[in-house]
């Protein structure tokens, strides 16, 4: 992964072949940011009058590049808008888009406002974690051509109280987001359900978690319906993984499951081809469980954290479930399989009842589960549900400090009739068309453990990025929903939770 480091050199000095600074818009025209004042001398107070020429505006989300002449020892000086009065993660942002525009250089030196002494540990984190965010690129498959590496190394220009601690706590956090959209990007003739529990077997070795993973046999004999129900079509067997880091102080236990569907063709209801050339990142949710619990080892927060993998491929075969067949949850619940493509909801009930004999005092689970997700939210907008009013407003608010889009959605219980079955004790879609993101949140809802808070998170478009590249997200696998449940676990060490 890319380095980072702290640096107090001069901008006019410094060893590195590209300068990042920040700008406003302003009613004279782009306005440079603090941290830019050395740069601005050493350009005889002419930077301003240099980006309005080629005509920046400071508008967010904005980059543009000018030449130094020898000004500055780098050679190539990236303005980042920043928009008006930004926020964190606008500057998380621009840290990100600026360091992604510089791929193909070596070393760059990053200096946005917020980080100068006076400056928060919170903004020295906003831009390291963009900057490392931004630079990434995924090229285990690629065997040359013209695409750039992303800049090796960054030095960040910061001096504000807790510089250190905020950059290590970058660098760890942009490292579980680099997991998880390593994973989700990898093909799936390169991630079976076995080798995606064989990387959790090998993070937890890195990061001293506990591990256990349940085979097929496994799954079978002890009652995982859903799980073995699902894999069955495919000549890749499924897995549970069941990971846990615990905290010798710690006074509650957080409960994390992911769906990891490694590939979804729909299974038997199959999905038409254009739907389906993105279905590697089906498992985004087992991905973000297992960075964010990589990352949780790092950091140590007060909390027991037991994270599940539900892992499956979801194939049609001669073996593969059928429309109309009725599987056994873990723990005795029935489910009548009207739509083999509702994949996700039966995987994750296995261990949302599994992951009650944890005695958790929160569980959250995070899944691409329903396309309707899209249709109410967009690509960019977690759904956020949960069985309790003041918890779903308190994973937003924790998505949100994290840097994660995310709304709020409710569970109507008008929508549990049209769960109905005539043959089990619920079938896995409803028979009303609308509501689709909801109706699979109720079904969830269905294996929650009684008494226990839980939360649901459809990261069904904010998981996979079809789009073209923006601020630190890149195309493809985003690493969406790790660093929210990240701070979801700190919040629950805190009380907050």
């Amino acid at each position: 992964m890319t380095s980072i480091s702290l640096d107090s050199e001069a901008l006019a000095s410094i060893d590195v072949d590209a300068i990042v600074v920040g700008v406003s818009p302003a009613e004279a025209g782009p306005a440079p940011a603090a941290g830019s004042e050395d740069l601005d001398r050493a350009l005889d107070g002419r930077l301003a009058e240099a980006l309005a020429a080629l005509g920046a505006t400071g508008k967010a989300g904005e980059i543009t590049k000018l030449p130094a002449l020898g000004a500055v020892t780098a050679k190539v000086v990236v303005a980042a808008g920043l928009g008006e009065d930004p926020s964190a993660e606008d500057v998380r942002r621009a840290a990100g888009a600026a360091v992604r525009s510089l791929a193909g250089t070596s070393r760059v030196a990053v200096a946005l406002p917020g980080t100068e002494a006076g400056g928060t540990a919170e903004n020295v984190e906003a831009v390291a974690l963009g900057a490392l965010l931004g630079a990434y690129s995924f090229d285990s498959y690629r065997t040359g051509g013209e695409h750039k590496s992303p800049v090796e190394e960054i030095r960040l220009i910061a001096a504000a109280d807790g510089a250190g601690a905020a950059v290590e706590r970058a660098r760890i956090l942009a490292e579980s987001v680099r997991l998880v959209r390593d994973l989700v990007n990898t093909p799936p003739s390169h991630l079976s359900p076995e080798d995606l529990a064989g990387e959790a077997e090998r993070v937890a070795g890195e990061t001293g978690l506990s591990v256990q993973i349940l085979d097929e046999k496994a799954l079978v004999d002890g009652g995982y319906g859903g799980i073995a129900g699902v894999g069955q079509g495919s000549v890749n067997p499924p897995r549970l993984v069941r990971l846990s880091y615990a905290h010798p102080e710690a006074s509650k236990t957080l409960a994390l499951i992911g769906k990891g569907i490694t590939f979804d063709s729909g299974g038997l209801s199959l999905k038409p081809a254009e739907a389906m050339d993105w279905m590697k990142s089906d498992m985004g949710g087992a991905a973000a469980v297992l960075g964010a619990l990589a990352g949780i080892a790092k950091l140590g927060p007060k909390v027991n954290v037991v994270g599940y993998l539900a892992i499956a491929e979801n194939m049609p075969s001669g073996t593969a479930q059928r429309p109309s067949d009725v599987l056994r949850i873990y723990g005795g619940k029935t489910v009548e399989v009207l739509n083999t493509d509702a994949e996700g909801r039966l995987v994750l009930a296995d261990a949302l009842v599994r992951a009650g004999e944890d005695s958790p005092d929160l569980i959250v689970d995070v899944a691409t589960l329903t396309g309707a997700q899209l249709v109410a939210l967009g690509t960019r907008t977690t759904g956020v549900m949960a069985n309790d009013d003041a918890v779903r407003e308190k994973v937003v608010a924790a998505a949100e400090r994290a840097g994660e889009q995310s709304w709020g959605m409710p569970l109507p219980a008008e929508l549990r009739k049209g769960l109905d079955s005539a043959v089990a004790d619920i079938a896995n879609i409803s028979g009303e068309r609308w509501g689709g993101m909801l109706v699979a949140g109720i079904f969830l809802k269905e294996f929650v453990p009684d008494g226990v808070k839980w939360a649901h998170l459809d990261i069904a478009g904010p998981a996979f990025n079809k789009g073209e590249p923006y601020g630190y997200t890149p195309k493809g696998g985003t690493g969406a929903a790790a660093r929210t449940l990240v701070q979801i676990a700190e919040d629950v060490a805190a009380g907050i939770l």
